[in-house]
C-alpha cells in the first residue's frame, strides 16, 4: 500500500510541477503595458452592490476621478435589494452623472448579479463594458490603460488584475498571497492561449460581444460565475481576441475577508462554478491540481499512522511544490509590488494543501451565504 501511494505521489507531483512550470511560461509570456495612445470609446463601468454604504462612495469618488473625458465615461451602479443606506448615497451623486437602477425581483432569483450586470448593459451607451465591485479602489489612470489595452490589440474582452490591500492582520496578508496566486494563474492561462480564469471586480469585454454570446443565458442558473463562466463562453469563439493587461495602472485594490468564516464562504462560491465549466481543459487541470494535494493528505496520514519514519517521498514532494510556487510566485508578487509576502509561502504551502481539497468537495455540494442570502 505504501509503494502504491509513494508511486502515486511521484507521479502525480511529477504532473504539479510541469503544471506550474507551463503556468510561468504564461505569466511570462505576457508583456507589461503602459498605454501610449489617448483611448476614445464610450465606457459604461458596471457596479452591482447590496449593503455597501460602508464602501460605495469612496469606489465612486475613484471612478468620477478617471483620467477620462467625463462624456465618454459612464457609471451605472445595480442596487440589489440593500436594507441599508447604499441607493441613499449613489443618489446623492446623481449630479454628477452616476445612475442608479434599483433591483425589485423580490426572492425568486438564484443569480442575483448576473441578473443585476445584464439590465445595467441594457441600458449602458458604452462600447466598452468594465465590471467592478462596491469595495473597490483605483488609481485615476485605471480606465484610460485598460481602454488603451482594448484599442491597442483590438480586444473583445480584457482581465485586469485584481490585489488586495490594507490589510489589518497576518490572516488578511495570507489571504493577499494566496488570491495574488489566483490572479496570477488566471493570467498565464490567457498568457499560454487557454483562458481558464479571471476576476469580475476587474473585468472589461465589449457590449456587442456580450450580446453574440447570449450574455448569461446557459450559466444565470448559478448565483458566481459572471466572471469566469462569461470568459470561457467568449474562448470558445474568441479565445485569441482575449487579453489580460499586465500594467499597474489597471490594478483595481480591494479588502481581503476579515475572518475564516467569511473567507470559506466566498471560496465555497468560487469553487462552485468548477461543475459548469465546459472546456476538458480547464477541468483536467484543476482535477490534476486537486489529486496532487490529494495525494500529498493520504501520504502525510500514512506517515503519522503506518509508518512514522522518514518519508523522503514525502518531504521531496512538499519541496517540490514549494520550489515551484515559489518560481511561479516571484514575478507575480513583483509585478504587484508585494515580494515581502514571500515569507508567508512555506506555511501557504502547507495549509493550502489542505484548503484546496476542502474546498475541491465543498464548494461543489449544498448552498452558501452570499450577503444574507442562501444560493448555490
Amino acid at each position: 500500500m505504501i509503494t502504491i501511494l509513494n508511486i502515486c505521489l511521484t507521479v502525480s507531483a511529477f504532473v504539479y510541477v510541469l503544471i506550474v512550470i507551463y503556468l510561468r511560461k504564461g505569466w511570462s509570456a505576457i508583456p507589461f503595458f503602459s498605454t501610449e495612445i489617448s483611448p476614445s470609446k464610450k465606457v459604461s463601468v458596471l457596479i452591482a452592490a447590496r449593503n455597501e454604504e460602508e464602501n460605495i462612495a469612496r469606489t465612486i469618488e475613484a471612478i468620477l476621478n478617471q483620467n477620462y473625458p467625463a462624456s465618454q465615461l459612464e457609471l451605472i451602479i445595480v442596487d440589489d435589494h440593500s436594507t441599508d443606506r447604499t441607493a441613499e448615497i449613489i443618489k446623492s451623486y446623481e449630479d454628477c452623472g452616476v445612475k442608479l437602477l434599483q433591483l425589485q425581483v423580490g426572492n425568486r432569483l438564484n443569480s442575483y448579479k448576473k441578473y443585476a450586470i445584464t439590465k445595467a448593459i441594457e441600458m449602458a451607451s458604452g462600447e466598452i463594458i468594465v465590471t467592478t465591485d462596491a469595495d473597490c479602489r483605483m488609481g485615476e489612470n485605471w480606465i484610460p490603460t485598460v481602454v488603451g489595452y482594448f484599442e491597442k490589440h483590438n480586444s473583445f474582452l480584457v482581465s485586469s488584475p485584481v490585489v488586495y490591500s490594507e490589510e489589518k492582520s497576518k490572516f488578511e496578508e495570507l489571504q493577499t498571497l494566496e488570491f495574488l496566486y489566483l490572479i496570477g494563474l488566471g493570467a498565464a492561462g490567457i498568457g499560454n492561449g487557454n483562458p481558464t480564469t479571471c476576476n469580475g471586480a476587474n473585468l472589461a469585454y465589449r457590449r456587442d460581444v456580450f450580446f453574440e454570446m447570449g450574455g448569461f443565458k446557459g450559466i444565470d442558473n448559478l448565483a458566481s460565475g459572471d466572471d469566469e463562466l462569461f470568459l470561457h463562453k467568449v474562448a470558445e469563439k474568441y479565445a485569441n481576441k482575449i487579453g489580460f493587461c499586465k500594467s499597474r495602472e489597471a490594478i483595481v485594490y480591494t479588502d481581503a475577508k476579515p475572518d475564516l468564516t467569511s473567507f470559506i464562504s466566498q471560496r465555497k462560491r468560487w469553487a462552485s462554478k468548477s461543475t459548469k465549466y465546459k472546456d476538458k481543459k480547464v477541468i483536467v487541470l484543476g482535477v490534476c491540481i486537486w489529486l496532487f494535494n490529494l495525494a500529498l493528505i493520504f501520504s502525510l496520514l500514512a506517515f503519522i499512522i503506518l509508518l512514522p519514519t522518514l518519508n523522503w517521498w514525502l518531504l521531496t514532494a512538499f519541496g517540490l511544490k514549494m520550489f515551484v510556487e515559489l518560481l511561479f510566485m516571484i514575478p507575480v508578487l513583483s509585478f504587484a509590488k508585494r515580494s515581502e509576502l514571500l515569507k508567508y509561502l512555506p506555511f501557504l504551502t502547507i495549509i493550502h494543501t489542505f484548503y484546496l481539497v476542502y474546498i475541491g468537495v465543498a464548494g461543489n455540494i449544498g448552498k452558501y451565504d452570499w450577503k444574507g442570502r442562501k444560493v448555490n
